[in-house]
């Protein structure tokens, strides 16, 4: 599997400076948690490294070959990307939905084909949706749709997959399932990129960290170097404690 390889990204919204000369590889077999707060450029970081926005300034390579050269259609069969705040407009099945994700050339009438169908009941199986398979996902909660979403992105088994804030709108449960699959995804050596503001969801189960504020990293690498009291409280400006008991590491912000 290959590496995702940002260098030297800049990018602007308008006026404003968002990323300014970024430097960071998203690793193989790695679950990366993008963290920072809001406006700080996680979102157009992640849009940028799924090909979907282009840089101002700088490059970014898959494998050692640059996202341009690679090619729209030969992206999309690489790298799935699940936005934070996905739609879906028409009322098809969650089904249907998931299946979206397995190639551009899906029908968009009929029967899906036999061939598709192990692959989205395992994707439907691993977000707790299989009883919602026939519903039309108009009819979804916010919540449920999250988690048709996600099932999307991952039905395809892609060899990059990013997402950005995947348990934003969950519950702890289907939360912490989430991240399970995530994770589940890097331990079979996909290079897996997520956006996420809940820290213990990050601590639990990510490898990397990447931290963002204003546009530059403030830090980049293992877990254990970048979750630190000092550096999460330069990040979000307010103090952090780092709680350890019998159950792992927890984030607790004060005053």
């Amino acid at each position: 599997m290959s590496a995702l390889v940002l260098q030297g990204v800049s990018a602007r919204r308008g006026s404003r400076l968002v990323l300014d000369e970024v430097d960071v590889t998203f690793r193989a077999g790695r679950l990366t948690a993008v963290i920072g707060p809001n406006g700080a450029g996680k979102s157009t970081l992640l849009d940028i490294a799924a090909g979907l926005l282009k840089p101002h300034g700088g490059q970014v390579q898959l494998g050692g070959e640059s996202l341009t050269a690679i090619g729209r259609r030969a992206l999309a069969q690489r790298r799935a990307y699940l936005p934070q705040r996905g739609a879906v407009d028409w009322p098809i099945s969650v089904e249907r939905v998931v299946a979206l994700g397995l190639t551009p050339a899906l029908p968009a009438f009929g029967d899906l084909p036999a061939a598709m169908q192990p692959s989205i009941d395992k994707a439907l199986a691993d977000c707790d949706l299989l009883p919602l398979r026939d519903r039309p996902a108009t009819q979804l909660s916010g919540g449920e749709l999250a988690r048709a979403l996600l099932a999307r992105a991952i039905v395809g088994d892609p060899e990059l997959l990013i997402v950005d804030e995947p348990t934003a709108g969950l519950d702890p449960r289907h939360a912490i399932d989430a991240a399970s699959r995530l994770r589940a995804r890097a331990d079979a050596g996909r290079t897996v990129v997520m956006a996420i503001h809940d820290l213990d969801l990050a601590l639990r189960f990510a490898d990397d960290i990447v931290a963002v504020r204003q546009g530059h990293i403030l830090g980049n690498g293992p877990v254990d170097e970048i979750m630190t009291e000092p550096l999460l409280s330069s990040l979000y400006d307010i103090g952090v404690r780092l709680v350890r008991d019998p159950f792992g590491v927890s984030v607790r912000f004060t005053d």
